[in-house]
């Protein structure tokens, strides 16, 4: 497990080292969002992400040490990332979002205004370091409600490979434009243009883009 990190300033990239490592996962557009303003830029996101990792397992009452152990990452790259030092990746944040019991996007997702309006191309940006695969949290759950929103941006190559989120999720997926590979690791579903397919999130899945330009848009239920 690396603890290398890079620096908050540093643009992000669609793929990173081995798994594990905080380097290129986190981006952010400065284009407008309607009524609500400008998106962060990537090194606010750093910090939001920094705020909510710190705010969350302080939430929980584990110690840096054992969020870190459940996790599988370095105690050093933890600590690097509370204190907005890092830039982690889509890979890294689901483990600390698994470990810390909490929906994905509730450790990226900026405060919500009434009405949101996200174009294409904005919002806040987390990449995979395993494969041509971005991910844009387009609305995290509110109170009393368990789903996540996600618009997907993908290109042939490399499989982008899921451990089990939390037990209980169950993932719907769309896809927009292209092909794509999506579902149980044992048994993906090729999916085109409309179409669309649920399968267990708390089991291993893949998402693998068949086409260029693939896009895609997922609802994560959460009980």
């Amino acid at each position: 497990m690396s603890d290398q990190t890079t620096p908050a300033t540093d643009p992000a990239g669609p793929n990173g080292p081995t798994t594990g490592s905080t380097s290129g996962a986190t981006s952010g557009s400065t284009g407008g969002t309607g009524s609500s303003g400008s998106s962060a830029t990537g090194a606010e996101l750093i910090g939001q992400i920094a705020a909510s990792i710190r705010r969350e397992r302080e939430r929980s009452g584990l110690s840096m040490a054992e969020l870190a152990r459940r996790a599988g990452i370095a105690k050093s790259t933890l600590s690097q990332l509370e204190s907005g030092a890092g830039n982690p990746s889509v890979e890294t944040l689901w483990a600390l979002g698994v470990a810390l019991n909490v929906p994905f996007s509730r450790l990226v997702d900026p405060p919500r205004p009434v009405v949101k309006v996200i174009r294409a191309g904005e919002g806040p940006v987390t990449h995979s370091e395993r494969a041509d695969y971005a991910a844009t949290v387009l609305a995290s759950c509110p109170p009393n409600a368990r789903r996540d929103i996600y618009r997907i941006e993908a290109q042939p190559g490399e499989t982008r490979a899921s451990d089990p989120h939390m037990p209980g999720t169950v993932e719907h997926v769309m896809i927009g434009a292209g092909r794509a590979l999506v579902g149980p690791t044992e048994a993906p579903v090729e999916l085109g243009p409309g179409d669309y397919v649920s399968y267990p999130g708390d089991a291993p899945h893949v998402f693998r883009a068949l086409a260029p330009d693939t896009l895609a848009v997922i609802v994560m239920e959460h009980i």
